[in-house]
């Protein structure tokens, strides 16, 4: 049957068909092709980032455990706190949005902007941060204005807080970002970049045990990294709980004594320790100048940073534990116990202060210009008389004295825990050879003698030291906590009492040591009469440490010495002489004189923690919960959040 058309025209016709056709099947050849490669060679490489592009896996950090004093009181915890930011494509008036925010929450608006003016592509849909710690008064002014505010977002994350602010802040320490060197230690394996560490202190001592077990939450997202929906959620597990040996009573009661100055005087500098001599029980600890470890929980600020760093007074610096300083007279305890135990000293044996000491061609003051008159041990240790202790020094020589001193623990770290705790130095005939090339000369012992010269120690070192003349002997390693607790309560761990070695001295001669040093507070003739406590007998020594030779500062009056060449002044004491339950040790960088400067802080201390002794003491309050964030902040905003893609936003 003929198609009817002209045979010509149908071999045209079947040509441009074969030409039509060719490019069809060329394209659905390739179709197929690119098809067997997406489903068959590219399928598992493309599910995987399919499941990448629809599903974010959102870390949620774990709020820190609680440090509590003895008695449960919370010093360091964990709060929540609310943040502002910003999702740029949803900003519908920008310079609106941008002006309302910057006044609701105290911003500047010019600031706003350049956070958001540079951003492209997908960043354009990922929040960014314009406030990180939100005060009540500025969340609730947000919040009541959200509904004219498109593209404005609110979050929660855990805070550190410590409860006191700067009070013990060298104790507690500070946390920050993990820095790229902690990160590559084997000490911080399984940490992530952007965690918050201990940096300093005891948040970086327990840092394992206070940092808890991040949690997750999946979300679901689209192309462009919004946000859709929570698909699952790990909640995070807070760190345990840390019990101090501290006691928060006289903690405040040392800062108190600090901050206490006669009006246009200077901030004092220096460092108090208070211990229990039965356990080591750190009570106490206070270094000045001090800082907030509040200002490093979100991140400091670099000015802020750069104020506490290039300060001269350094108040990062813990004195208590890194700084060591001349004991000056507080060290004549020991000379008076070696001499004692060798052998060299009649208590009853009066030796003749005339105010000055000859040796050689120098001469050596005692501090008091016109002389104590005749001193036996007793009176000597009473009145503080150098020239008694110029003599015995002298009997003794460095090397045997130096011997007596380390069995006091001092040139020694105490083993507090913390590995930048000063040694301290307790020199001899060997170790100025190695240092210097130069021989030990007599003149140095004279010095030495009376905790001048090349002696250093440190408040703690000196507080341990004078803890075991008042325990009968015994050196007890310090101990700043009690026990860790879990998230649950139960302890994890308890630290019990160590006592790390007993002095050179018998018992008896550290009893006489006492009996004088009770007489130094007690009896009127006594250099620390401004540390009694009324009822209680109180044991102690001053000590006024040299910054400078006496030839530079003696022909001018105390106010016109410059402050950096004033003289340390020290203090150490205990209580009851007899049995005591207490030591503290004081120390007031170019304070001037320890009996009239250094010892009215440590009576603070002595008379808060009698006064409270002789009060029945309430049941311990127990200490708040952790504060586990939310996963928003009410049901309200968790709505809302969904409804605009995942994050709280106006409408």
């Amino acid at each position: 049957m003929s198609s009817g058309l002209h045979p010509g025209t149908e071999a045209v016709l079947e040509g441009r068909l074969r030409w039509v056709a060719l490019p069809i099947v060329l394209t659905f050849a390739i179709f197929v092709l690119r098809l067997f490669q997406l489903q068959i060679v590219e399928s598992e490489s493309l599910a995987l980032r399919s499941r990448s592009n629809a599903v974010r896996h959102v870390r949620l950090e774990a709020p820190r455990g609680q440090i509590v004093d003895r008695a449960g009181r919370v010093l360091a915890t964990t709060r929540i706190a609310f943040g502002a930011e910003l999702v740029p494509n949803e900003l519908r008036h920008p310079d609106q949005t941008l002006a309302a925010l910057a006044q609701l929450i105290e911003v500047d608006s010019a600031a706003l902007r350049g956070r958001v003016s540079g951003l492209r592509g997908r960043a354009r849909f990922q929040p960014v941060s314009v406030a990180d710690d939100l005060s009540f008064d500025q969340l609730a002014r947000l919040e009541s204005h959200r509904y004219a505010l498109p593209g404005v977002v609110t979050d929660v994350e855990p805070r550190r807080h410590y409860l006191e602010g700067p009070l013990a802040a060298h104790l507690l320490g500070s946390i920050g970002e993990i820095s790229a060197p902690q990160l590559e230690s084997a000490a911080f394996e399984g940490y992530v970049a952007g965690e918050i560490v201990g940096q300093t202190g005891l948040e970086t001592l327990y840092e394992s045990h206070l940092r808890g077990r991040a949690g997750a939450r999946n979300v679901s997202v689209d192309v462009a990294g919004r946000e859709i929906q929570t698909l699952d959620e790990a909640r995070p597990l807070p760190g345990g709980t840390v019990v101090l040996a501290l006691d928060l009573d006289l903690q405040r009661a040392a800062e108190d004594a600090f901050d206490e100055r006669a009006e246009g005087a200077p901030p004092r500098v220096g460092a108090l320790v208070a211990l229990d001599p039965r356990n080591g029980d750190v009570l106490a600890l206070v270094s000045r100048p001090t800082y907030d470890p509040n200002d490093f929980a979100g991140g400091i600020a670099p000015e802020h940073w750069a104020s506490l760093t290039r300060d001269e007074w350094q108040p990062l610096h813990s004195r208590a534990l890194q700084s060591h300083y001349p004991p000056g007279s507080t060290y004549k305890v020991f000379l008076a116990a070696a001499g004692l135990q060798a052998g060299l000293v009649d208590p009853a044996a009066p030796v003749y202060c005339p105010g000055s000491f000859r040796l050689g061609r120098r001469t050596y003051r005692c501090w008091k210009k016109e002389g104590h008159g005749a001193m036996n041990l007793h009176t000597a240790l009473v009145q503080s008389c150098d020239v008694y202790f110029y003599q015995l020094g002298l009997r003794l020589g460095i090397d045997r004295l130096a011997e007596y001193a380390r069995g006091f623990g001092l040139g020694r770290p105490t083993g507090i825990g913390f590995a930048n705790e000063a040694p301290g130095l307790v020199p001899t005939e060997a170790w100025k050879r190695r240092r210097f090339g130069e021989p030990w000369v007599l003149g140095e012992t004279v010095s030495a003698a009376i905790g001048q010269g090349f002696s250093l120690t440190s408040p703690l070192q000196l507080a341990v030291a004078y803890a075991a003349i008042a325990n009968g002997g015994k050196l007890v390693r310090p101990r700043l906590v009690l026990r860790l607790e879990s998230r649950e309560g139960e302890i994890v761990e308890a630290r019990e009492p160590e006592v790390v070695g007993t002095t050179p001295v018998d018992a008896e001669h550290l009893a006489r040591v006492r009996h004088a040093l009770a007489g130094v507070v007690q009896e009127p003739r006594g250099t620390g009469g401004r540390a009694r406590v009324e009822g209680v007998e109180v044991a102690g020594k001053t000590g006024t440490a040299q910054v400078v030779k006496l030839e530079h500062t003696e022909h001018l009056a105390e106010d016109e010495i410059p402050i950096r060449s004033r003289d340390h002044a020290w203090f150490a004491a205990f209580a009851p002489a007899e049995d005591a339950e207490i030591v503290v040790a004081v120390i007031v960088e170019h304070g001037g004189h320890g009996g009239s400067v250094a010892a009215p802080l440590a009576q603070r201390v002595l008379a808060r923690y009698f006064e409270r002794a002789a009060t029945p003491a309430p049941p311990p309050p127990e200490a708040p919960p952790l504060e586990t964030p939310p996963a928003e902040p009410d049901p309200a905003l968790r709505q809302a959040r969904l409804a605009s893609g995942g994050r709280v936003a106006g409408p």
